[in-house]
């Protein structure tokens, strides 16, 4: 099967990594009509936005139907492990519209902690060693932790949008935080906490494009979680990211390939989980070995931002592939420039922040791409912030400072009260390079 020589296409999300998409999506010959539910300022200038919640499946249905849609792309992760594709499969008036995504079993790799760490042991991929507790064996935790040293890796089960992770320096730490945790510091998230075996490496994300039976192995990058320079202070959704990552060599992408990309994808398939979408793997470089810190079960945000702009093969067809068990037979076409993104944050992110402050400058940027995230547009027809991550701006170079320099000096174009960003994205990898 193949979609339509001319697609309308629904894609669910709000945040930069659905601008990105949706960038891509409007520049294929192949779109006829691009929706965006809910979507933002910028998403507005590329399709439609419609006011449907990506997780409110009857109106998706009533949408998908209403305007002939041909393929519906799932950008966050919520949809999928609430599972969207399985209410679709199991609708006899929408089950032949391709939905981009697993299955909510296949949504489970990022749903649950502890399941993607079984089916990684199930599979012998290279992870770090686990145990899960619950509030019933608390006690259990501090005596497992007392077997680790420090620093202790502890994990909320569940979707915690992407705060769920805490890696603290001690053991009194530990305990205190796995305490809190069990007892609802990230709500039903953490009814249940994976704590893993520190692993100490450079981290980096792998991106697979996958049917179910093959796969295509997407741009790398880097992001940068903390929100302070130096990665210092609190944990973000993002910072920043680059693609691709320098010490992603062709021989540690082979190690990627053969120990975790391939059992992954084949584990899948022996299991029989339905997998037709995109899988996210947060890797550990220790010492040349990959291994692997977890999966999500879509692209990442700001990853999106810069391994996007990097394809430059038609992405309707590769959507077209992934959905029809067909990717064998399409050619991802990929640049070999750097991609830098540095996100713009608004005061007070990751804890409270400001919202509804005008945003100014946007359109004399001319060198970058600014992807909005965290953004609307008032009565007044002025861009205005209405999220923590309010802009993503990303350059493209023949090096990574290059793009830097580029992205940073369009940063200085922009204007909104108490504006901040990291002024460091990139340098390590530049550092690591010069050695």
């Amino acid at each position: 099967m193949r979609l339509p020589a001319t697609v309308n296409v629904l894609l669910l999300g709000t945040g930069g990594r659905e601008h990105a998409l949706a960038a891509a999506i409007s520049k294929s010959p192949r779109t006829k009509e691009l929706y965006i539910a809910q979507g933002n300022g910028g998403t507005a200038t590329l399709g439609t936005n419609v006011d449907i919640m990506a997780s409110n499946f009857t109106a998706v249905k009533q949408f998908v139907v209403s305007r002939n849609i041909n393929i519906v792309v799932v950008g966050p992760e919520e949809p999928l492990v609430l599972g969207i594709v399985d209410f679709f499969l199991n609708d006899d008036d929408i089950k032949f519209i391709p939905v981009l995504g697993p299955s909510l079993n296949g949504a489970k790799l990022e749903g649950s902690k502890q399941f993607a760490k079984d089916f990684m042991y199930k599979f012998d991929i290279p992870t770090a060693a686990y145990k899960t507790f619950t509030d019933k064996n608390i006690d259990q935790a501090h005596l497992f932790l007392e077997t680790l040293q420090a620093p202790y890796v502890l994990k909320a089960n569940g979707l915690a949008a992407g705060k769920g992770v805490v890696i603290a320096t001690t053991l009194e730490e530990a305990k205190s935080e796995v305490t809190e945790m069990l007892q609802g510091k990230f709500g039903a998230a953490s009814k249940k906490v994976v704590i893993e075996a520190y692993l100490d490496g450079i981290e980096l994300s792998v991106f697979v494009a996958t049917d179910g039976k093959g796969y295509k192995v997407l741009p790398s990058a880097k992001d940068y979680k903390r929100i302070g320079d130096g990665d210092q202070g609190l944990n973000t959704g993002g910072m920043g990211a680059v693609s691709p990552v320098p010490f992603a060599t062709a021989e540690f992408m082979q190690k990627v390939e053969q120990r975790i990309i391939k059992p992954t994808v084949d584990g899948l398939a022996k299991e029989g989980i339905r997998y037709q979408g995109f899988i996210f793997i947060g890797l550990m470089n220790i010492d040349g070995d990959p291994f692997v810190i977890e999966y999500n079960v879509r692209l990442g945000d700001p990853e999106t931002e810069v391994i996007i702009p990097r394809i430059e093969s038609d992405i309707i067809d590769l959507f077209e592939g992934i959905v029809y068990g067909t990717l064998d037979s399409k050619e991802v076409v990929i640049s070999e420039d750097y991609a830098v993104t540095v996100v713009c944050v608004a005061e007070g992110y990751p804890n409270e922040y400001r919202k509804g402050d005008t945003i100014l400058g946007v359109n004399n940027v001319t060198e970058s791409t600014v992807y909005q995230a965290g953004t609307a547009v008032d009565e007044h027809s002025n861009l205005i912030t209405a999220g923590g991550r309010v802009l993503t701006v990303t350059s493209r170079g023949k090096t990574i400072e290059q793009a830097l320099a580029k992205s940073y000096a369009s940063i200085d174009k922009i204007k909104y009260q108490g504006i901040y960003y990291r002024k460091d994205i990139g340098k390590d990898l530049i550092a690591l390079q010069k050695k």
